[in-house]
């Protein structure tokens, strides 16, 4: 098993470099491209991808000091991947302290049988290195925003830039915060029982929740005796595993019942089904996304939880938004730089760039202009974002107020984050070290009658 797993790790590292592909995305690619089905094998190598993503750039920067003058990228991507997995394990793990000589024999061992002896024969000079070099005069050498950069694994030109967005003391906190996953929350969906049948048959399932205060049917998962997607009450669609800063955007948009609601950039289908579920299955939702392929998944997910009343249409909102009519509630979570959710999604902060958030930025921009049409008058627009720029978030919204004075902010209910910023205090921010879930930000606009 253990050569399987670190198979699937090699090649899965080396995909995510050569086409910027996420961790699932790669993982499924390599699984079937090596035709790999071990679950167990699976599990390891996905923890492997994850925590060596999560610290690459710390993970470099001493191979590259040990490599020098040479450095990692002028090595095959399996060598790359290798060398990173083997700091990873052998130094990371053990939190930079003593090393096993064992085991790093053992996984340079493994190394060999997989890439081979040739391969191998170039970076076997600096495994020895690598396992007494320190990091912490490497680290201490660096300017402060890389230091802090390498010490919390982040880009750092994304720690500059949240110097300048929260100060050195708040970015501080925010990228301290950030360095690992929230808690797992799960929705409690009522389209399939009353809330507290449901809680009976989790608790039977040896599910231990605890209630998610001000926010309705979401809850913290505080144990499972086995891991939630093998959960019967899952796969019958009692609950959704849902981040509380996603549960609180859809709350915050508010759908009437027998209200007509436009979800804008619908799949995988979180939104829709809660949607669905606030609205007791009344009215009619009409869920949108550019991606066929996603929204078979949104099929499939509205299947399992019971929503009745959604309707799928693939279509590209940045173009148009060819539905006839408006609606009472116009729901927009468009795609983002995903700023706010590194912890769970490292390698997306390695695939990003300052220019990044300006192109997304426009992108967003684009929808949220198409999407003002179709509101009545009357009606609102919810705009949110797992990012915490303010180029996606309050510079969109501020773009959008003055292009279209026939809307205005309108305050949020219920009030779990921390006021908008650009003086948008109506909007609402959620960080992980302040509100232990993603980073997010939402906004709700109202049509003048």
């Amino acid at each position: 098993m253990l050569r399987e797993a670190y198979t699937i790790a090699i090649e899965t590292l080396s995909w995510m470099e050569l086409r910027r592909l996420n961790e699932r995305s790669a993982l499924v690619r390599t699984a079937k491209q090596l035709n790999i089905n071990n679950p167990g094998a699976m599990r390891l190598a996905y923890g492997l991808i994850v925590e060596t993503t999560r610290r690459k750039n710390v993970i470099d920067k001493l191979i590259n000091n040990v490599l020098a003058p040479k450095t990692l990228g002028e090595y095959d991507q399996g060598l790359q991947a290798f060398l990173r997995i083997y700091v990873y394990q052998t130094r990371v793990v053990r939190n930079w302290g003593k090393y096993n000589l064992k085991e790093a024999e053992a996984i340079a061992s493994l190394g060999r049988s997989i890439l081979g002896w040739e391969a191998m024969r170039e970076i076997e000079p600096y495994l020895g290195f690598l396992l007494t070099r320190q990091i912490a005069p490497i680290i201490a050498e660096a300017p402060v925003a890389e230091k802090i950069a390498l010490q919390t694994f982040n880009p750092t030109w994304f720690v500059e830039y949240c110097f300048k967005l929260f100060g050195k003391e708040g970015a501080a906190a925010f990228l301290q915060g950030n360095l690992n996953p929230p808690p797992t929350y799960i929705r409690i969906n009522t389209l399939a029982g009353t809330e507290q049948e449901i809680l009976g048959k989790l608790e039977a399932e040896g599910i231990k929740l605890e209630k998610t205060e001000p926010l309705k049917y979401t809850y913290k998962v505080l144990e499972s005796k086995e891991t939630l997607n093998n959960s019967a009450s899952l796969k019958a669609g009692l609950f959704y595993v849902q981040d509380k800063a996603s549960c609180f955007a859809s709350e915050a948009a508010n759908p009437a019942s027998g209200s007509t609601v436009y979800d804008v950039c619908a799949a995988p289908g979180a939104k829709t089904t809660f949607l669905a579920q606030l609205m007791g299955n009344s009215g009619s939702i009409v869920s949108l996304d550019f991606s066929a392929k996603r929204m078979k998944t949104w099929q499939k997910e509205t299947r399992r939880m019971h929503a009745a009343n959604a309707e799928p249409v693939v279509a590209d909102a940045r173009v148009s938004i060819p539905v006839t009519g408006e609606a009472d509630l116009v729901v927009l979570d468009p795609p983002c730089t995903s700023t706010g959710v590194f912890a769970k999604q490292p390698s997306a902060k390695w695939r990003l760039s300052p220019k990044s958030i300006q192109n997304m930025s426009e992108v967003q921009l684009q929808l949220i202009n198409n999407c003002a049409d179709k509101v009545k008058p009357g009606g609102t627009l919810t705009y949110s974002t797992c990012s915490i720029t303010e180029e996606e978030n309050e510079g969109v919204v501020e773009a959008f107020l003055k292009a279209h004075p026939d809307f205005r902010l309108v305050e949020i209910e219920p009030k779990i984050g921390v006021p908008g910023l650009k003086g948008l205090t109506a909007c609402q921010r959620l960080y992980p070290h302040l509100h232990d879930c993603n980073g997010f930000f939402v906004a709700r606009m109202q049509r003048v009658q």
